[in-house]
């Protein structure tokens, strides 16, 4: 996933976002376990993360936006408003199905080269938007990045209309990939995990514990959830597991070894 390196000041001024478009009164589709193949199509991308980066974040991005369309509906038309995305994979996912999409990215240098056109440099705590703006405010891998995740959600949730959908997904802890480039040797502990990726490749890991990576856990993270009146949990599943997404994450103690990657689909309430 992408690095994040914490959340900057805003350098960049409000975004020009448009008013968001009202939702269609189409039914909502229930999002359905993907099948065995995209779960293994999703995990050889993620192994050649660092050698072919388009093709994993291009099949991540198109997974991803499926998800959303899956609960709300065809995107086109739609005010996203992309937070964290990084270099832009998202975003450009997004407006490829016409929807309105704007990346906030709080490191210039995760933005890369060629940004998509309009990202803004901005604080995850503090986005340059006036409230309810979005109907859709998207969060891939995020989370995990921020040393405090309720003010982070309480931003999202802020911005996005009543009724608009909150998409947010993080990797926890204790999952297999929790240590990120130094996993599974988180483990046995940070420290000893981040000096044997230096010894092993030669250079220093780019996530320190509590500075850019910090240990969320799923079971207080849906308390933390499910205790705000701002958003209602529209579904709690793991990202990428093929089958008993849902009835994953409700295995106490499982879940944190299980699950992988938490997927939280939150429904803005009214004020």
């Amino acid at each position: 996933m992408p690095v994040r390196r914490g959340w900057s000041r805003p350098r960049g001024g409000a975004a020009n976002v448009t008013a968001p478009r009202p939702l269609t009164a189409s039914p909502q589709r229930r999002f359905k376990d993907p099948s065995l193949q995209r779960s293994f199509a999703l995990f050889r991308a993620f192994l050649h993360e660092q050698d072919d980066p388009e093709t994993c974040y291009s099949l991540l991005a198109r997974d991803s936006v499926d998800q959303v369309e899956a609960y709300c509906g065809a995107v086109d038309g739609r005010t996203v408003v992309d937070v964290g995305g990084g270099s832009g994979y998202f975003t450009e996912e997004f407006r490829r199905r016409g929807a309105q999409a704007y990346l906030f990215e709080p490191d210039l240098s995760e933005l890369g080269v060629k940004p998509p056109g309009g990202a803004v440099v901005a604080d995850g705590y503090l986005l340059p938007l006036r409230d309810g703006v979005a109907d859709v405010t998207f969060s891939s891998n995020v989370l995990e990045h921020v040393a405090d995740p309720q003010t982070f959600l309480s931003e999202l949730a802020r911005v996005t209309r009543p009724g608009g959908l909150v998409y947010v997904s993080f990797t926890n802890w204790l999952s297999p990939w929790g240590g990120h480039e130094w996993a599974p040797w988180h483990y046995l502990g940070a420290e000893r995990a981040r000096a044997r990726y230096q010894r092993r490749t030669g250079r220093a890991a780019k996530h320190t514990l509590g500075e850019n990576l910090f240990a969320v856990h799923i079971g207080a993270t849906l308390r933390q959830v499910r205790a705000r009146d701002d958003v209602e949990v529209v579904s709690a599943r793991s990202r990428y597991w093929p089958f008993l997404a849902e009835g994953v994450v409700k295995a106490p103690g499982l879940r944190e070894f299980a699950t992988w990657n938490l997927l939280l689909i939150l429904r803005r309430c009214p004020p």
